[in-house]
């Protein structure tokens, strides 16, 4: 184990980003808000948002007194705004069943609205420096390089994969909370998606993907992910109109922001059976 561990710690210890919910006064709300910031979003997107959050909102209370759709309004253009509804919404069952506090355990933290296994983990682990299994998209890439010789993980989450990681776990829960997020950081920055940068990898002379020659991934094909063109933006230039408006509009406001009136209405729709945008006759509106 000290021949993975070791190299991947002393590179974390080097080239580790300075994160304001990685200094070591962040708040484990602050680790909670960025965790659900970060999905599917760069960290470059999400730190002026992230910051002008903790501004508004430093404790789970603050936003838990706000109506939900300010905490739509507040998350701005980082996409899929239904975690800003499910954030506001573990706010509220933070201040009604944990006073207020985040919870510290992977089971408590579980329970919260909008919080599955990742997350959960995640939090855990950042937060409060528990040993927890943390299983994102990039650490799930490190590990199936460098020890199962894969150049991609599987589409989900395996038994044996999960077995793995827990086996990799360093038996120390502080040594294991930083284990966890220098794995996730060398996904981020060396073994990336594409373009990895082996010749930077700590553990470049133990990986088994660059020791079979780097095979490309023979499983399933992975879906490419599109904007153009499709019902997500024109979700979005809905709610941009309806962020920008200081109370509610008419829908000739609304058919304005796309032609093709037949996607339009199912977007809007959407936005409503979502929860995202509330419906009053003919005024549509924030929550």
């Amino acid at each position: 184990m000290s021949d993975l561990h070791n190299p991947v710690l002393d590179w974390f210890d080097e080239h580790a980003r300075e994160l304001p919910w990685r200094g070591n006064d962040a708040s484990v709300w602050s680790v909670m808000v960025s965790e659900f910031m970060l999905q599917q979003t760069p960290v470059a997107r999400v730190l002026p948002v992230h910051a002008q959050w903790l501004e508004r909102w430093p404790t789970p209370a603050a936003l838990a007194a706000e109506e939900p759709g300010e905490a739509v309004r507040a998350w701005g253009r980082l996409g899929y705004p239904r975690r800003a509804l499910r954030l506001h919404a573990a706010a509220t069952a933070i201040v009604e069943q944990h006073g207020g506090v985040v919870p510290d355990t992977y089971a408590e933290l579980l329970g919260l609205p909008g919080v599955g296994d990742y997350t959960a983990a995640a939090i855990a682990s950042f937060g409060y420096g528990r040993r927890e299994v943390v299983l994102d998209t990039n650490v799930r890439r490190v590990f199936a390089r460098a020890l199962s010789g894969q150049e991609f993980p599987h589409t989900s989450v395996r038994k044996a994969e999960r077995e793995l990681a827990t086996s990799l776990l360093p038996d120390d829960p502080p040594t294991a909370a930083t284990w966890a997020v220098a794995v996730m950081e060398l996904g981020a920055l060396v073994c990336t998606a594409s373009s990895p940068g082996c010749e930077r990898c700590p553990i470049q002379d133990s990986c088994a993907w660059l020791a079979a020659g780097k095979p490309a991934w023979d499983g399933p094909a992975r879906k490419a992910q599109t904007y153009a063109g499709t019902d997500r933006q024109v979700r979005g230039r809905l709610l941009a109109v309806l962020r920008d408006a200081p109370g509610a509009v008419p829908k000739a406001r609304l058919d304005v922001v796309w032609s093709l009136a037949e996607q339009r209405e199912r977007a809007l729709e959407s936005l409503v059976a979502d929860g995202l945008v509330v419906r009053d006759g003919a005024l549509y509106a924030l929550p």
